[in-house]
C-alpha cells in the first residue's frame, strides 16, 4: 500500500503546484507573496521530479511465459518512437 500513498502524495503535490502557478499567473500577489510562492513552487517541482525518478526506477513489466509470471526490468528506450 505505500506505493498508493506515494501516488496520492504525488498527485496532491502536483495539484498544489498547478494551483500555485495559477495564482501567480493572476498577477495580484505582492512581491513577498510571489517570492514565497516561487520558492514553494521550486520545492514542489523538485519533490515531484524526485518521485517520478524513483517511480521510473521501479517500473517493471509482468511477462507471462508458460504459465509463470516473472518480473522484468522496464526498458525505457523500448517504448519510445
Amino acid at each position: 500500500m505505500p506505493p498508493k500513498k506515494k501516488s496520492i502524495d504525488f498527485e496532491q503535490s502536483l495539484a498544489t503546484l498547478e494551483s500555485l502557478v495559477a495564482r501567480m499567473e493572476q498577477g495580484d500577489m505582492t512581491l513577498e507573496e510571489s517570492l514565497q510562492a516561487f520558492e514553494t513552487g521550486i520545492a514542489l517541482t523538485r519533490e515531484c521530479q524526485t518521485r517520478l525518478a524513483a517511480a521510473e526506477q521501479q517500473v517493471t513489466l509482468l511477462i507471462e511465459q508458460q504459465g509463470n509470471i516473472r518480473l522484468e526490468a522496464f526498458d525505457r528506450d523500448e517504448g519510445e518512437a
